[in-house]
């Protein structure tokens, strides 16, 4: 019987696919939109997953091999500068120039001309690997549930995760319950972030604030009316603050999806947040991270 392949190796083989790609590319414009088309990558969980595989953010990968590539041409080959940069996707000689100076400390032309120089990076393109989960964080393994479509009352937010105004989402949310009689026992407060900050632009992170309830409600302005939809789901359940959520992230995209034989659905991932931070001590607050799975 044929062995049945590690999740790591199934992600492994789809990367190869957006490598390939990207080395027979470097002289056009590189889509992502078209890297997580050809990987079959989940667009909800692409650039995490390429993260957790190349130890660095896709964008942060492209640029690196566009410089090391021009590197390598303007030391073993003829070519100007001019012609090594449209070589390697860059749209002009002088914005080659710049990059190369800022990450290898040296222009290209004084670069071609020192052929004992040795790169000493001055700039590692604020890459950042696994290494951010090693600090120490209190979470557990995660269960795997089966969860029911859940209805629920939601504020649409936008911009920095860090700069939200989350205390005035939730009043809104909450003030919508009392006008609207939503109260039931087994309201809970959920958290749908879309984006990542490493990825996305701060003033176009998403982020959607809802309440889980019970009853039929209706939109009213700002605040709306949508259905989460059930499935299976990995559920990790982390107790501490909640600014070390991006390590949390990080363990289950670079650790725990890599060695698990379950693949991600194409669904975003949920945040539910079980204390109440005006009345729990930080280090104590209890949060569930919903990883959706197949």
């Amino acid at each position: 019987m044929k062995p049945k392949q590690t999740n790591k190796a199934f992600y492994e083989e789809k990367l190869n696919i957006i490598i390939e790609y990207i080395n027979n590319n470097l002289d056009s414009k590189i889509d992502i939109k078209t890297l997580a088309e050809i990987s079959h990558f989940s667009p909800f969980h692409f650039h995490r997953i390429s993260k957790a595989l190349l130890g660095e953010p896709i964008g942060t990968y492209i640029s690196r091999v566009r410089l090391e590539t021009a590197a390598k041409m303007i030391r073993y080959s003829t070519l100007g500068v001019e012609a090594v940069a449209y070589n390697v996707g860059f749209e002009t000689p002088s914005s080659l120039s710049k990059a190369f100076k800022i990450y290898f400390g040296i222009s290209p032309s004084e670069y071609r001309k020192n052929k004992l120089f040795t790169f000493k990076k001055t700039n590692t393109m604020n890459t950042t690997s696994g290494t951010e989960q090693s600090r120490s964080i209190n979470i557990k393994k995660p269960k795997i549930q089966n969860i029911e479509d859940k209805k629920c009352l939601y504020y649409r937010m936008q911009g920095a995760y860090q700069t939200l105004d989350y205390t005035g989402a939730w009043k809104k949310l909450w003030e919508q319950v009392k006008e609207q009689k939503l109260f039931t026992k087994g309201i809970q407060h959920f958290g749908l972030p879309y984006d990542d900050p490493k990825v996305t632009d701060e003033d176009k992170i998403r982020y959607d604030a809802c309440l889980i309830i019970n009853k039929d409600a209706k939109p009213i302005g700002d605040i709306g009316v949508k259905t989460l939809k059930g499935g299976k789901f990995a559920v990790f359940l982390y107790q501490g603050s909640y600014k070390y959520f991006a390590d949390i992230y990080n363990y289950i995209f670079n650790e725990w999806l890599l060695n698990t034989d379950y693949e991600l659905r194409d669904e975003s991932v949920r945040e539910r947040y079980i204390s109440h931070p005006e009345r729990v001590a930080e280090e104590k607050l209890k949060t569930e991270f919903y990883i959706p799975i197949k």
